[in-house]
């Protein structure tokens, strides 16, 4: 079983595919994405590139749990294109992407069944030709002391092997850190039992 504090996804487009199926052809991409707004920026952007096709179909996932998803088959028939493509995003385990097929018509129909099958090749091919990364889940600390404290916060973070995404040393010490979730309770509690230091989550 996987970690639970663990997800997989892209920090770049993934280079661009085309499947060809009976004089239809679709092409496929993958975004990285962390909010609607980046969706709808991209979905514009492969709109304008291809102006000429007849569908962008797309399917999202968002969230470090997988917990946001849509499909959309965009005038293919109900189910035919978007489900498919999310489907190899579940199949990949990954999420904050945005895969969009674009279907220009070869003037044959596919039927349904042969719909669903391009949508799926081409959005697998999408998802082979960007780079996955995995990446674990993390809980932000800020941890301040005085400065004749400094040492022994220091000292924890190096022993931990921490990542420190940022220092602020003005009257006091503030620093921040990021810790993977699964440790994260043993951490808090580390700091917290030194005299002095004062560790709270950051939203």
């Amino acid at each position: 079983m996987e970690a639970e504090d663990l997800y997989k996804t892209i920090f770049k487009p993934g280079e661009e595919v085309l499947f060809k199926d009976k004089g239809s052809k679709f092409f496929g991409y993958a975004f990285p994405v962390k909010n609607e707004d980046e969706i709808n920026l991209a979905l514009e952007e492969m709109k304008s590139k291809h102006h000429k096709a007849r569908h962008w179909c797309y399917a999202w996932q968002l969230g470090k749990r997988y917990d946001h998803y849509r499909a959309n088959d965009d005038g293919e028939p109900s189910n035919s294109a978007g489900m498919p493509i999310y489907g190899q995003l579940q199949s990949f385990e990954v999420t904050n992407i945005l895969v969009v097929v674009v279907r220009y018509f070869g003037g044959v129909k596919l039927g349904v069944g042969g719909l669903i099958n391009a949508y799926k090749t081409t959005a697998q091919l999408a998802l082979e030709a960007s780079a996955i990364k995995t990446k674990t889940i993390n809980t932000e600390y800020k941890v301040t002391c005085e400065y004749p404290d400094m040492n022994k916060v220091m000292r924890v973070i190096k022993e931990k092997n921490l990542n420190v995404t940022n220092q602020i040393l003005e009257l006091d010490c503030q620093i921040f850190i990021s810790v993977r979730e699964n440790e994260a309770e043993n951490i808090f509690d580390k700091f917290e039992g030194i005299y002095g230091v004062k560790i709270e989550e950051v939203e």
